[in-house]
């Protein structure tokens, strides 16, 4: 058995560990400790190299940017919970549509337009108030994740997206990758809306004693901090954490908060169990990146008698499972863009991206996932077990379309 292989069966292992101590109903912070363990013993990693990983997860801008994001935008959460916004935008959804269905599916996608992990926490909810109890609860986890992402498979404003196309030397471009798009993001809320919203009936039970212009303002009054940090992000390219604290700042003003209030906030938005686990996440990544195994997926894939198109779909597949979507699209991409000429490349792009995408949704290092589980009171086995339905739909879509772009030669 060559060493790719042995590697690929380590990572296998890892792997395991994971999914069974989430099946034990053991929480994330042992199963991701665990795994960091099981990392450093099967792939023999040295006291230098596992603490150089420990120490750049800990430190790197990256890390510290997440938790930035997190805490601000729980702050801002706050913020908006205490005046109201939260479940005034859902009367205002209720006024305008009356539909439970775009209210569990368009309000979570719209915030998911925000590219910072707790934004899942506010969509969280406003899903709860639309489905009640005509879903499960790992169900309401599923699609509060599953709809609030959608935005992540094309928004150029995520850094994963943004470098991809960067990536592919003029290859792609912004413009051409969001048209071609379109038809996936249908895809992606009618896949939602077939494996569950169906189930939700549409009529809210709400009187609308007011009109259409009535509930439009109230959604803008209730929505304007998080709509306006999406214009900062857009318009002027500002990082997330700044763009809050600016919304922040201005709501503090335009709602009228007492010190009293602002303080107490302080405390309540540090969501210390769920900025741990986020930090143990950012630890597992660096170790898995110091055994070198992510470099040896190509290897391992290409030593089977498959077509290059569907190689590099399972590499970025689960790649993006083990080591995150940008790892895996500055690792490969390139490599993957060689193998077709630039004015061939928007279909491979447009599947390899497809892939990194539904992969993510499913994936233990994914942050959003986490704190969408803490969120529900549920482990994270039952989130992703949920979503696996919606993701392989997703991923055959995804091949179709791909067959579709080469074979009208797009």
């Amino acid at each position: 058995m060559n060493s790719v292989t042995v590697s690929v069966i380590k990572l296998l292992a890892v792997f395991i560990i994971i999914i069974g101590i989430l099946w034990m109903k053991k929480p994330l912070l042992i199963a991701i400790s665990a795994a960091i363990v099981g990392t450093v013993l099967l792939f023999g990693l040295s006291l230098a190299e596992t603490g150089q990983a420990m120490l750049t997860g800990i430190t790197s801008w990256a890390t510290i940017q997440t938790l930035l994001v997190f805490y601000s935008i729980t702050y801002l959460q706050r913020m908006m919970e205490k005046r109201g916004n939260l479940a005034n935008s859902q009367v205002a959804l209720n006024g305008l549509f009356n539909n439970r269905r775009i209210n569990a599916s368009l309000a979570p996608f719209l915030l998911g337009c925000l590219p910072a992990a707790s934004t899942v926490l506010i969509c969280g909810p406003i899903v709860i108030d639309s489905v009640q109890d005509y879903l499960k609860t790992d169900e309401k986890a599923a699609i509060t994740s599953y709809f609030r992402h959608i935005s992540e498979s094309f928004l150029p404003t995520y850094t994963s997206i943004f470098i991809a196309i960067s990536l592919t030397q003029g290859a792609v471009t912004v413009s051409g990758f969001l048209i071609a798009m379109i038809p996936m993001i249908i895809a992606l809320f009618a896949i939602g809306y077939f494996v569950y919203l169906r189930k939700v009936p549409k009529d809210t039970g709400m009187t609308v004693s007011n009109t259409k212009q009535y509930y439009l303002k109230l959604l803008l009054k209730s929505i304007w901090p998080i709509a306006l940090a999406i214009l900062l992000i857009l318009v002027f390219s500002m990082p997330v954490y700044l763009a809050i604290v600016i919304c922040i700042i201005l709501n503090v003003f335009v709602n009228h908060f007492s010190w009293q209030e602002l303080a107490s906030f302080i405390k309540t938005a540090f969501e210390a169990k769920l900025m741990l686990s986020t930090v143990l996440i950012m630890i597992f990544k660096e170790v898995l990146a110091a055994t070198g195994v992510i470099s040896v997926l190509p290897a391992f894939f290409q030593n089977i008698a498959i077509p290059a198109f569907l190689i590099y779909a399972l590499i970025f597949f689960f790649g993006s499972i083990v080591a995150g979507s940008q790892a895996i699209i500055v690792l490969c991409m390139p490599m993957a863009m060689a193998t077709v000429m630039p004015e061939h490349a928007l279909p491979l792009f447009i599947l390899l991206m497809c892939m990194n995408y539904a992969a993510m949704q499913v994936s233990p290092v994914h942050i959003c996932l986490t704190l969408c589980a803490e969120d529900y009171g549920i482990n994270l086995g039952a989130l992703i077990a949920k979503t696996i339905p919606m993701v392989l739909l997703f991923a055959a879509a995804a091949f179709g379309y791909y067959g579709l772009l080469t074979l009208f030669g797009i």
